[in-house]
């Protein structure tokens, strides 16, 4: 078997793999590796406990578009840009304790509907965080 990879594609592969917190991507970037090294098909999907299929896509993912995500990016946001704008700016004046709040404001708004799960998709996409509030107790004291 031919080499794929180049040693500097190789090193970064291994750099990326000790970075990555995904499992399925640590699994495709040890595919491509092993593979690689001169593995088979067969070898590497006893190795890694995955379908001989999946490896032979993951390999091929990788050389035709040097994929190594599971998945797509996902779906197009439903606001438009200057709507996205408009929301950033107001949630950076206006903070919201429930993400359940901000669907319902962009339903006023913009007349679109959002489910809980994909406007914290969105507020990720958009550098929100999100930190569940937490009680103080009634005896704290104020001054620490």
């Amino acid at each position: 078997m031919k080499r794929i990879l180049t040693s500097k594609e190789r090193a970064e592969l291994i750099q990326r793999h000790r970075k990555e917190r995904d499992g399925r991507i640590r699994d495709r970037i040890k595919a491509v590796l092993a593979y690689d090294d001169g593995y088979s098909y067969s070898e590497i999907s006893r190795i890694l406990l995955l379908d001989d299929e999946t490896i032979r896509r993951h390999i091929d993912d990788y050389q035709r578009n040097e994929k190594l995500k599971a998945a797509s990016d996902g779906s197009n946001s439903k606001l438009t840009d200057n709507e996205t704008r408009d929301l950033i700016d107001h949630l950076r004046e206006v903070a919201s304790l429930y993400v359940k709040d901000v669907c319902q404001y962009v339903r006023q708004k913009y007349g679109k509907k959002y489910s809980v799960s994909r406007m914290i998709k969105w507020l990720h996409s958009s550098n929100f965080c999100y930190k569940k509030a937490h009680g103080v107790p009634a005896k704290a004291d104020r001054e620490k």
